[in-house]
């Protein structure tokens, strides 16, 4: 085969990460998708997730193919939080009268979150 019938390694790597990046996309959407016709009081997006992680470990989905366009999103993630925290200054005065409940919640939620994570790890490893 001749040199010319390959892409070059850049438009290759274009392609794969447009390839994941269009994967996490679609998975999203499909995720909205869900919670409204469902009416699911969740993000479509954390849905989206979920579907991506039981695709993964299905095997459905091979970790190369999304793994370029989620380093890209996880080397990225600061910039992603900027609008919400724009929006927050909207809110400040709710905030300066509402700061205990909402710190409250936040350590309880931190919580729930790292005790869930510990008993699904385990559960992960010992299926393994």
């Amino acid at each position: 085969m001749s040199a010319s019938a390959h892409p070059p390694t850049r438009v290759r790597s274009l392609l794969r990460f447009a390839a994941g990046l269009a994967v996490i996309v679609a998975l999203m959407f499909v995720g909205d998708a869900i919670t409204a016709a469902a009416r699911l009081p969740l993000p479509g997006s954390v849905v989206g997730m979920l579907l991506l992680a039981a695709a993964l470990r299905m095997r459905w989905i091979s970790p190369a193919l999304v793994q370029p366009a989620a380093e890209m999103l996880i080397r990225n993630m600061a910039l992603l939080f900027v609008p919400a925290g724009v929006g927050l200054m909207l809110y400040l005065p709710l905030l300066r009268r509402e700061w205990v409940p909402i710190v409250a919640a936040s350590v309880a939620s931190t919580f729930a979150v790292l005790v869930v994570v510990a008993w699904t790890q385990q559960r992960l490893e010992r299926d393994d």
